[in-house]
């Protein structure tokens, strides 16, 4: 049986463990860096026998060389040259194995161009999706267009509701507030919004969340709703959904 727990590092990251009860081998994903995986990784008895990325920004990949030279992993990651150290890279619709599971790999672009997300089918499904979906929100866009973020979160919304939402960074209290201005009548959004605080009180992560409930609560999911729709269009093109996107994405960057 796979299990994941957050390894908090940097201000606001998580690195994502992955590890089987039946073998000391651990997988992690987007290590933006080290020690903090070391300390996991001695205190729990294991070894590193692959690293996943998402793609290139540091905060994602930083602690790759020196988790490298330490374990010699497997290092699964984007076709993009400028990220070292990859051993295998792979693109849209191809699959890896990890640790005895099938991942699918999706292109995803819009925070980069590059950025892929990992899936793999089970009881429940398991989605690494790095800064592309968050709970509550989504990625800044740094290189990619809205026309491709909106594509590739069209993508994952497609995937099972009961699949849980792995992102790299704790943003659900800030992305929640937003989802809470655009949709204030939303029952769903108040309610999250509260366990989050009492989740941020206790120091708890408020991640994995689960696909279904991100379709009820947040925002740039939810383009075709009449309640966001009209809250986006005191800022903004909402012609289609894509532009509610485009509108949506543009107000949150400036929230």
């Amino acid at each position: 049986m796979l299990s994941v727990t957050p390894i908090p590092a940097l201000s606001d990251n998580y690195i994502w463990l992955l590890r089987q009860d039946t073998s000391p081998e651990a997988c992690v994903v987007d290590p933006g860096e080290a020690a903090p995986v070391i300390h996991v990784l001695e205190r729990e008895g294991l070894t590193l026998g692959s690293i996943l990325v998402t793609h290139h920004h540091p905060d994602h990949v930083g602690g790759l060389a020196e988790l490298i030279r330490r374990y010699s992993p497997k290092v699964i990651g984007p076709h993009n040259p400028k990220i070292e150290g990859i051993d295998e890279r792979v693109g849209d619709g191809d699959t890896c194995r990890v640790m005895g599971r099938r991942f699918d790999v999706f292109d995803v672009p819009g925070h980069t161009l590059d950025h892929i997300a990992f899936f793999t089918p089970g009881i429940p499904p398991l989605l690494f999706c790095g800064d592309t979906l968050f709970s509550g929100g989504c990625g800044r866009l740094f290189e990619g267009s809205p026309e491709q973020m909106f594509r590739s979160l069209q993508r994952l919304a497609a995937l099972p509701d009961d699949t849980l939402i792995f992102a790299a960074h704790e943003y659900t209290l800030a992305n929640l507030t937003f989802a809470q201005a655009v949709d204030p009548h939303n029952s769903d959004v108040t309610a999250a919004l509260d366990e989050t605080r009492r989740a941020r009180d206790l120091d708890r992560p408020t991640l994995p969340s689960r696909l279904g409930r991100e379709k009820a609560i947040n925002p740039f999911l939810r383009c075709a709703a009449p309640d966001v729709r009209a809250s986006a269009s005191q800022h903004g093109n909402t012609e289609s959904d894509q532009a509610t996107f485009a509108t949506l994405r543009a107000w949150k960057d400036r929230f």
